[in-house]
């Protein structure tokens, strides 16, 4: 990773005003990864909502990727080391409107058979309430 050779370089000559930006910037990677992470777990938890919304029913697949999704997201959201979140609440909503065009456009390929287009399996389902739920279960899930 050449930022870490930067950093220590930096150190090394006593830049420290350059290796604090270092150190800056690698946090911000590091946030901007867990966050993409955070969007593709919403998009999976999403896609098999909208699918049991649609559909009216919930498989065991389903269930079980909405639990596995909903654990992952809580996990990678929480900060080990000094505690609390990447994402707070209203970031987690943004988060998943962001993931939603994705979501319902890959639940029209697997809902009725992917006989429906996005727009139309967009008009079987409400997008609020999905949204609404997918955000209460992440909250619980997070503890």
């Amino acid at each position: 990773m050449d930022e870490l050779e930067e950093l220590r370089e930096a150190i090394k000559a006593g830049d420290y005003g350059q290796a604090l930006a270092i150190i800056d910037e690698l946090d911000e990677m590091s946030r901007s990864d867990k966050i993409n992470k955070i969007n593709s777990y919403m998009r999976v938890l999403l896609i098999h909502m909208i699918k049991a919304s649609a559909e009216q029913r919930l498989t065991k697949s389903w269930r079980t990727s909405i639990d596995i999704a909903l654990r992952q997201i809580a996990r990678t959201n929480k900060r080990s080391q000094s505690g609390g979140y990447y994402l707070n609440e209203d970031g987690l909503a943004e988060e998943l409107a962001d993931a939603w065009t994705d979501a319902i456009r890959l639940a029209a390929l697997e809902a009725f058979e992917g006989i429906y287009e996005a727009e139309e399996l967009a008009d079987m389902v409400s997008r609020e309430a999905i949204l609404t739920d997918a955000l209460e279960r992440i909250r619980s899930a997070q503890g």
